[in-house]
């Protein structure tokens, strides 16, 4: 007997929930909207916006658009053991996440609400919309590997802890579910990446694992070593009934290939979930469509800013009943964990209404995240800045990208600098500019330990106005236009390294 068909009649009311999405959107974010307004009224932050007299969307709107900048001193309190600040009670949970202009790392606070009614529940639905896109799945029959970070102690409040989001996610897990999940927690939550991968692919080889969820760069990682381990040639050789890759972090698109060598079962489905440490968004609802379904019931309320106003003063800003498909949006998220109209810092665009879908298309700057290491501009304009302190170079202009992992899960950055002053050595600047980033940015740093996720970063020299002719050649010299700083494809570097040869 199929046990998934079985246990699967219990995800049936979430498929239904789902289906709502198509018809009443309006008004499932209007119950989203009454519910947090209502239960942030006697906080701080309720008090001080006057929560208690708000009764539409159109009251909401006198509450300011906030930064992590802008709300870092409430989030420091919270840390600090102080109650009903930005959500009721205390939040014992924060999720790190990559630096902001002032600081290497930004805490999210997660509360028991977020967690339980936005976390957990999009964790819920990724397996109940994935089982009603295969029937014959045979997905309970064996066990899932999920892959965590780690935390710490927060500050020295007691039960108070700092983490990564999915370390918390297992930290707080239903214990039922760790009857069909693997590795243990305590392998699970190791800090030391290398001694995680090595003790996965130990424990993990002769269990009947049925599905993945994680980062595609950090799977990768644990994938080859289970191989090496094994002498297998692809991974559903050592789990024939492998189905399903749950995936979100980092953009797919560049890793597809790679997995589908590595795992060459026709029955394997990969499934994008759009999971960030302030909330869960996104699912796919159809594999075949790239975009994902606006998760309308949880304790997010969604607002959108279009990007062609987001650098503007006044910004027009709109409910979900008021984006256009085709446009792109900056994100603004209200949540249970105490966010507040909070820019996001993603940007979407949708592909249709009814239900809502869409596709990330990016972020509201310039940023390389290929590999989960969210490096944005101000990272590297001062990690610039301290390898030329160091070198005595001076940068003139200067691009950089991604490149991917090769079959060897080799990856790395890749920069093209124009220098008005040269460097004392080359090499030295390349680990200055290394070393800087990684002490600029938290993630950018995880991503580079012992080398195994991102290599080295490379530098090469550009000739002497190449980036001036790259501008003239595209039409945009003068003006506004400027010289793209980071990427997150190799579109426009690969277009400069031809006019550089």
């Amino acid at each position: 007997m199929n046990s998934t068909k079985v246990i699967g009649k219990l995800f049936t009311s979430r498929q239904k929930a789902t289906d709502l999405y198509a018809t009443q959107a309006e008004a499932i974010q209007e119950r989203v909207f009454q519910k947090l307004i209502q239960t942030a009224a006697p906080t701080e932050w309720g008090k001080k916006y006057d929560y208690a007299r708000i009764r539409n969307y159109t009251d909401f709107q006198r509450v300011p658009v906030q930064t992590y900048e802008e709300i870092k001193g409430y989030v420091d309190r919270m840390r600090h053991g102080e109650a009903d600040v930005l959500w009721p009670g205390k939040v014992r949970w924060y999720a790190k996440s990559s630096g902001t202009t002032n600081d290497k790392s930004k805490f999210i606070p997660v509360s028991k609400d977020g967690l339980h009614g936005i976390h957990y529940k999009g964790g819920t639905d990724a397996v109940a919309l994935y089982l009603r896109e295969n029937p014959e799945s045979r997905f309970f029959s064996g066990k899932g590997l999920i892959l965590g970070g780690s935390h710490s102690p927060n500050y020295n409040v007691k039960d108070s802890l700092v983490g990564d989001l999915s370390a918390i996610l297992i930290q707080n897990i239903n214990p039922l579910v760790n009857f069909i999940r693997v590795p243990s927690k305590e392998i699970a939550l190791l800090s030391e990446f290398e001694e995680k991968v090595e003790r996965i692919a130990s424990t993990t080889i002769h269990e009947n694992v049925t599905n993945l969820s994680g980062v595609p760069s950090w799977m990768m990682a644990v994938i080859k070593r289970i191989l090496e381990k094994t002498g297998a040639k692809t991974l559903d050789e050592v789990w024939p009934n492998l189905e399903v890759f749950f995936h979100g972090g980092v953009c797919f698109t560049p890793y597809r290939e790679q997995y589908k060598r590595l795992i060459a079962s026709p029955r394997m489905h990969y499934m994008e979930t759009y999971n960030a440490s302030e909330g869960f968004f996104g699912l796919q609802n159809d594999l075949s469509d790239p975009a994902m379904l606006l998760m309308l019931d949880y304790d997010v309320f969604y607002e959108f800013i279009s990007l062609d106003e987001f650098d503007s003063p006044n910004p027009t800003i709109v409910p979900l009943t008021g984006i256009e498909v085709g446009r792109n949006y900056a994100i603004v998220i209200s949540t249970s964990c105490g966010l507040w109209r909070y820019i996001l810092g993603d940007t979407v665009k949708f592909t249709q209404k009814d239900p809502y879908k869409f596709i990330i298309s990016g972020r509201t700057k310039h940023f390389i995240n290929a590999f989960g290491e969210e490096l944005m501009v101000d990272n590297a304009e001062k990690g610039l800045a301290r390898a030329c302190a160091e070198t005595g170079a001076q940068v003139l202009e200067y691009s950089a990208a991604p490149v991917f992992m090769d079959d060897n899960a080799k990856c790395r950055h890749q920069w093209l600098i124009e220098f008005s002053v040269q460097p004392d050595s080359l090499e030295h600047f390349r680990h200055a500019l290394d070393k800087a980033l990684q002490e600029i940015n938290s993630d950018y740093e995880a991503k580079r330990h012992k080398d195994i996720t991102l290599q080295e970063l490379e530098i090469i020299p550009a000739r002497p106005n190449l980036f001036h002719d790259w501008l003239k050649q595209k039409g945009k010299l003068g003006g506004q236009h400027k010289v793209p700083r980071l990427s997150n494809n190799r579109d426009y570097i690969e277009e400069m390294l031809k006019l550089n040869s």
